[in-house]
């Protein structure tokens, strides 16, 4: 596991960048000129919650660079739990975890999981580079397809892998921008589409955090039998507000949650 955060971290960000090259546009139109203002304030990761790769294993990575528990969060209709982790160091980005509950889904998509996991080697979860490792078995385009049809989050897991599923522009940082809303529209200016499920901004400042999003860019899969363009990853932008006491949330809002999972549906 490493044992710098930074290094983690940059990681992370180069390999979401290979998939996610609108992510540099992004930096472009919101942030100032040497990006300065760009500030991470969560990254998300998925998994299954199968022993071997369930979230506790993912959070570990975290635990040892001084990370902690925070807020836990339920997805009935996705079938979803997740949890958040937070550093002592405000500077650093939070952290999201989720894990699908396998055994809540047909027996098909159970066996199709629990052939994948099975692929996975127990010392690779350990390895400093788990987090952003990609995939570890070979699927086949029907079975991707199969998971698909039950599970957005299962289908894009298999594809994908191990890696960051979004980075978040904090949008308190920004320089140019003081609303979500402003952010949004010079987003769309430019071309870009957002995620309007539950509406395109998530959340109110009466519950302290909005949220957006970006549709994911597309990128190519190697599949077992053909190479195929689907979803890749998404950027997030949230604007947290201050608490009684004036310091700023730092939780999450599971309805909002919800319809940011959506960013990576194939259809919108």
């Amino acid at each position: 596991m490493h044992a710098d955060r930074d290094t983690l971290f940059r990681h992370l960000w180069n390999q979401y960048l290979k998939v996610t090259p609108s992510a540099q546009e992004v930096h472009r139109i919101l942030g100032d000129t040497q990006d300065s203002d760009i500030v991470n304030d969560h990254i998300a990761l998925r998994t299954f919650n199968l022993e071997k790769v369930k979230l506790a294993k993912l959070a570990e990575h975290f635990l040892t660079l001084g990370y902690r528990q925070c807020g836990e969060y339920r997805f009935e209709a996705k079938k979803l739990y997740a949890r958040h982790y937070e550093h002592d160091d405000p500077t650093a980005p939070k952290v999201f975890i989720s894990e699908l509950l396998v055994e809540e889904f047909s027996p098909e998509l159970q066996a199709i999981v629990s052939n994948l996991v099975g692929q996975v080697n127990a010392s690779a979860v350990l390895a400093e580079d788990f987090l952003y490792s990609g995939r570890h078995w070979q699927i086949d385009y029907a079975s991707y397809q199969r998971l698909l049809a039950e599970s957005e989050y299962a289908a894009w897991l298999a594809a994908w892998g191990y890696r960051a599923n979004h980075f978040t522009v904090s949008v308190n940082h920004l320089l140019r921008f003081d609303s979500i809303y402003a952010v949004n529209e010079a987003l769309k200016a430019h071309g870009f589409a957002i995620n309007s499920a539950g509406g395109e901004v998530k959340g109110t400042p009466e519950e302290l955090l909005e949220q957006s999003s970006t549709l994911a860019d597309k990128a190519e899969v190697v599949f077992s039998d053909r190479t195929v363009s689907i979803p890749s990853c998404f950027y997030e932008f949230a604007r947290r507000y201050p608490k009684s006491d004036g310091d700023l949330y730092t939780g999450f809002i599971a309805a909002s949650a919800d319809k940011i999972f959506e960013s990576t549906h194939a259809m919108m």
